[in-house]
């Protein structure tokens, strides 16, 4: 057992090694402070390298046998579990055969080539000021949502679609063919197949079997929507540069100065001290602006994962995550909280998993996707709560947002709520329609077609994100996985219905924090998904507390916001949380440091919101 033991630890120390040098160097080239991209190549492909050795799961498998084979003990059974969690994390991984080797290389230097490529690549529209200006992913969205101009929201559109035209002429379909190769080279039938195994332990059978259902239960809710939206605002509103502005343009914008940018930092720090979230000592680094070259799109990654070493010394997390806002856009106040909440959620649940092995701590295989969405998903869902926005949504003179507002919104967003949710299953129906194309149909115009007939079958109408613009389908983690967000998306509303019939309320309830600790972060993937919601709500995974959801007309859902509303005005809320998130926290703009939290987690915030206050006009209303 001695042998065992110091190979699990050597094997813990060498893992974190490769992972962190790999994630330092993911952040940097990500963050455009960096141009170091065969760095970044290499040190993925080593990354890649180890957690797919056989080698080293044979090794594992052997000293789990004699492990297995002493006699019982505290220190016989925590290796137990530590050595199986590595078996777990090799068989997600392992590439036992050298043509699949030669691919995965092909395929991590294809990505960098691309991603390289994208970086420089400049998206232009026009913004509300009639200026063409150059533009990210996310301020294309913006300006579809809330520009009143109809042609400069095409033009955000135009931009979107010349963007997919781009992916399809730059090596994209040569990755997909690739992604197959290699998929066929381990014995699957395409790389769709392979990731919904590697990621989520089942076949795409089961997980169209759950999709199939929850589009079916929406159908009605979604069709419904599209025709009221037609009638109301006339054919062109369904022009797809125009449904994000006919959905919800308007209310966003008078919602804007009641969800200043600034003052993001602090209501995030504030709602999760009060819901007890904490930290356990992590240090956190936020990159929270928009910036030329960054890549474009909100991720968490966690260089350094959590986890008791052999002394039984807890080792804290050191984690980033990202956005890009743009203070002086309408609307960026809110994308902001939403992408705080969501990453912030991902950072608390991986400075949370309290096991002895780092192996069970990383957002990666075998750690499911939808799990690890879930704790992000639920922390965002908060800010759809009109007792959230009740108590925390204020204007520069602290007055709250106003009921009727509040009420505007649930008009403007709750009929489409079935269409947002199919927003997300529309990517897996292409995708697993894309990755069954041979290589002769994988052609600019087949796949562009495919494209648009997929959007037409789900949505019922081209979507507002076209399908190709995504970036989650250009990178290898996270392409043919984005399903996930919708099977997460289905346990929030399961996590949220037990809190509610439990404590009656979610907004700053500090017991949720503890309870999501013990049931959902501290095990990590050392069990599956179902069985932590077993653990928390007692009932395995159900889709129809979404599904229920989006059926709720616009009168169901005030009705229901309301009484939140109103228990939320009487209700004397506990004191007992937190004075803070237990975390080491800075904001920074590239290599620049924004703001931090050594002297305090309030003088943090009052320094970013100075700092934006200094550097960023104030939105026009």
């Amino acid at each position: 057992m001695e042998n065992a033991r110091l190979f699990f630890e050597q094997l813990n120390r060498d893992y974190l090694n490769v992972h962190k040098t790999k994630e330092d160097l993911f952040w940097t080239t990500y963050m455009a402070t960096s141009d170091d991209h065969a760095g970044f190549a290499q040190a993925e492909m080593a990354y890649k390298s180890f957690i797919s050795d056989p080698a080293r799961l044979l090794a594992t498998r052997q000293h789990l046998a004699a492990v297995e084979q002493a006699p019982a003990s505290a220190a016989r059974d925590a290796l137990l579990h530590g050595l199986r969690g590595w078996v777990a994390l090799f068989e997600s991984n392992i590439v036992d055969n050298d043509q699949a080797r030669e691919l995965m290389q092909q395929l991590v230097e294809a990505e960098s080539t691309l991603f390289s490529r994208r970086k420089a690549l400049v998206l232009k529209h026009i913004n509300e000021q009639g200026i063409e200006e150059e533009a990210t992913l996310s301020s294309l969205a913006t300006n579809m949502s809330l520009n009143p101009v109809e042609a400069r929201r095409q033009s955000s559109f135009a931009a979107f679609r010349g963007l997919e035209e781009w992916v399809l002429a730059n090596g994209f379909l040569d990755i997909v063919k690739l992604r197959n190769r290699f998929a066929q080279a381990l014995g699957h039938r395409n790389y769709f197949d392979y990731k919904v195994r590697k990621n989520e332990q089942m076949s795409s059978e089961t997980l169209f079997n759950i999709l199939d259902d929850f589009v079916a239960r929406t159908d009605t809710a979604n069709q419904r929507a599209l025709l009221e939206l037609k009638a109301a605002k006339g054919e062109t509103a369904l022009a797809p540069w125009n449904l994000r502005f006919h959905m919800s343009g308007d209310v966003v914008r008078q919602m804007d100065p009641y969800l200043p940018f600034g003052r993001g930092l602090l209501r995030w720090v504030e709602s999760f001290r009060r819901l007890g979230i904490r930290y356990r000592g992590a240090t956190l680094q936020l990159d929270l602006l928009d910036r030329k070259g960054k890549y474009q799109n909100g991720f968490c990654h966690g260089p350094i994962p959590t986890y008791y070493n052999e002394q039984g010394q807890w080792v804290a997390g050191q984690i980033n995550f990202t956005a890009e806002a743009k203070p002086d856009q309408v609307g960026s106040g809110w994308r902001a909280l939403n992408t705080l909440f969501h990453e912030g959620g991902h950072a608390a649940h991986f400075a949370n998993v309290a096991q002895n092995s780092p192996c069970f701590s990383q957002e990666f295989a075998p750690t499911s996707m939808a799990y690890a969405e879930t704790q992000s998903m639920f922390c965002d869902s908060l800010l759809d709560d009109a007792d959230w926005l009740k108590r925390y949504a204020r204007n520069a003179a602290g007055e709250a947002m106003p009921d009727a507002l509040i009420h505007a919104r649930i008009e403007c967003n709750q009929p489409f709520r079935a269409f947002a949710e199919r927003g997300i299953a529309v990517v897996s129906y292409f995708e697993s329609a894309l990755y069954q194309l041979d290589d002769a149909s994988l052609t600019p115009e087949t796949v562009l077609a495919l494209a648009r007939s997929t959007e037409l079958r789900i949505l019922g109408v081209e979507g507002p994100r076209p399908l190709l613009a995504i970036p989650h389908l250009l990178n290898q983690e996270s392409a043919a996985a984005y399903h996930g967000y919708l099977l997460a998306n289905m346990a929030v509303y399961q996590t949220r219905a037990y809190f509610l019939n439990r404590y009656g309320y979610l907004t700053d309830n500090p017991a949720i924090g503890p309870l999501l600790t013990q049931h959902y972060w501290v095990p990590g993937n050392s069990i599956n998904h179902n069985a932590t919601l077993l653990s928390l709500t007692g009932e395995g995974f159900s889709a129809r507390y979404l599904a229920d959801d989006c059926n709720m007309t616009v009168a169901e859902a005030w009705t229901q916001a309301q009484a939140s509303m109103a228990a939320a005005a009487e209700r004397q809320y506990p004191q007992d949380y937190p004075d803070n998130l237990d975390a080491h926290i800075r904001i920074v703009h590239g290599a620049e440091i924004l703001a931090d939290s050594s002297v305090s987690e309030a003088a943090m915030c009052q320094q970013f919101e100075r700092w934006v206050g200094e550097h960023y006009a104030t939105p026009v209303h």
